[in-house]
């Protein structure tokens, strides 16, 4: 005879409401119906502080647009004479009784504020100014609550109307939470004087650490240098003919800036399992025959050092997601609540060509723009590099010098036009036979075909293909020179 089932214990993780009846049918009706009966957050006295000390010091006003606009007031009466403050001040017009009752009354609404002796019960009730901008503040975050409230009445109006993607009706739901919180961030102009200062202290603090990294670190010091690490907001495409290494290298590159640098890193794999993903890492971080590993024929030393590289990559903050064809919209969700829950500098996408717009685009190349266009607005959005693998067309084959240009990068002018830095990896050993091969074809050229913000050039590491590792060659010095592109 089957036991009774238990009550869950935690009723938000059942879906009950705090009474504790499932929140169905008509219990979902009576809690919406509760919710939406209250007055929306508000504080009155506040707002007719703000407006008090307007009038009895005008200067304020131009610390307070930075804070409110009139939206932000819950009194319809409070909206119309702050809209009334704000034309007045476009147009260098004294903000005081006599003028802003006349203004009130050419737009018709001096009434509705209730006439003049309302208006000089504000001045009157204020007693100093000095607390405006406190006030200010309360009077925007009663605002953003209003906001968040009427955000979450409208995607309970649309999902039981239901007439819509639920994909779209996530993207679009998550897009207006940003939205208000975005919001909520002041940015205004800053002196020179105040941006010298925090830049010369940028500087001096990189004199003392002699960093040449401001970005992720890739791990390759001559890389590097020439790109001071991946930068926040950049969009990195990395393009490459098969077998030439590029799923290798960035893979490579995320490992070692989490593992390293504990950077969150988030890996979209859209071609092998994460099960795969996690497996070239250890063998890359542990220099572990891959070959040997999926046959299973490991010796004692092979698992010593799977065991190392275990410990290190268990304890680095990797995220992977082996989605297939997963969507820029899909992205776009797991990379804001992965920010949000476990903080995040690092994406990678392997690769580029096999995600899906959100909507559909019947030509591909303008589905690869819009792919290629969404990803950049995620690396700017969230303020973390972006790391997009990508194809390259069959015409480098042709070519007697099959190192990659930029002309080779397949479908879309969109990438090269979106992309900050575009890297292309090279091997030589790819396009020889094995009884060709000689030590130098360990050699791997990354070459930097783009940067936006620093210089182009060449560097090359070590491929140790067995265990798909790129390692530093030391006896290569820099550069000397770099060319601009």
């Amino acid at each position: 005879m089957d036991s009774p089932r238990k009550k869950p214990r935690n009723s938000k993780s059942s879906g009950l409401s705090g009474s504790g009846e499932p929140l169905t049918g008509q219990a979902l009706e009576r809690v919406s119906s509760d919710v939406l009966r209250k007055v929306p957050p508000q504080n009155l006295e506040a707002e007719q502080s703000v407006l008090g000390g307007i009038l009895l010091k005008n200067s304020i006003l131009f610390n307070l647009i930075d804070l409110v606009d009139e939206d932000d007031f819950y009194s319809p009466a409070h909206r119309f004479i702050f809209q009334a403050i704000l034309d007045l001040s476009r147009k260098n017009a004294p903000i005081d009784l006599v003028s802003l009752a006349e203004a009130l009354r050419a737009s018709g609404r001096l009434d509705e504020v209730g006439g003049p002796a309302y208006l000089g019960d504000l001045a009157a009730s204020t007693v100093s100014s000095a607390n405006a901008l406190h006030h200010a503040e309360i009077v925007r975050e009663k605002s953003v609550q209003r906001k968040l409230i009427s955000t979450a009445v409208d995607i309970i109006t649309r999902c039981y109307d239901g007439g819509q993607d639920t994909e779209q009706l996530l993207d679009e739901s998550e897009q207006a939470i940003f939205a208000i919180a975005d919001s909520r961030s002041t940015k205004g102009f800053k002196s020179s004087k105040d941006l010298i200062t925090k830049v010369f202290e940028q500087i001096e603090q990189r004199m003392e650490n002699q960093e040449l990294v401001t970005g992720v670190p890739s791990g390759y010091y001559q890389f590097d240098e020439y790109t001071a690490g991946l930068q926040p907001s950049d969009l990195i495409i990395m393009a490459g003919r098969p077998s030439m290494g590029k799923t290798a290298f960035a893979m490579n590159v995320a490992m070692r800036a989490a593992a390293m640098s504990a950077i969150p890193t988030a890996i979209f794999s859209l071609e092998m399992s994460m099960e795969q993903i996690m497996q070239r890492m250890l063998c890359c971080w542990g220099k572990v025959d891959l070959a040997k590993l999926r046959r299973g024929r490991l010796d004692d030393e092979d698992w010593s050092r799977l065991y190392d590289a275990a410990n290190h990559l268990s304890a680095s903050p990797i995220f992977i997601d082996d989605t297939p064809a997963i969507t820029t919209m899909d992205l776009r969700a797991r990379c804001r609540r992965l920010k949000a829950e476990h903080g995040l500098g690092l994406i990678v996408v392997d690769y580029l060509q096999l995600m899906r717009a959100s909507r559909r685009i019947d030509s591909r190349e303008q589905e690869i723009s819009e792919i290629s266009r969404s990803l950049k607005s995620l690396a700017k959005e969230l303020h973390v590099p972006v790391v997009a693998l990508s194809q390259l067309n069959r015409k480098v084959e042709e070519r007697a010098d099959k190192r990659p240009m930029m002309s080779d990068l397949r479908e879309s002018g969109a990438i090269e036009q979106d992309a900050d830095v575009i890297i292309f990896l090279y091997r030589g050993a790819a396009y020889k036979k094995k009884e060709e091969l000689t030590p130098e074809d360990n050699v791997a050229e990354i070459i930097i075909g783009k940067q936006r913000n620093g210089p182009t050039g060449m560097v090359k590491l070590l491929f140790l293909k067995e265990s798909t590792a790129f390692e530093n060659l030391s006896d290569i010095p820099a550069p000397s020179e770099f060319g601009m592109g």
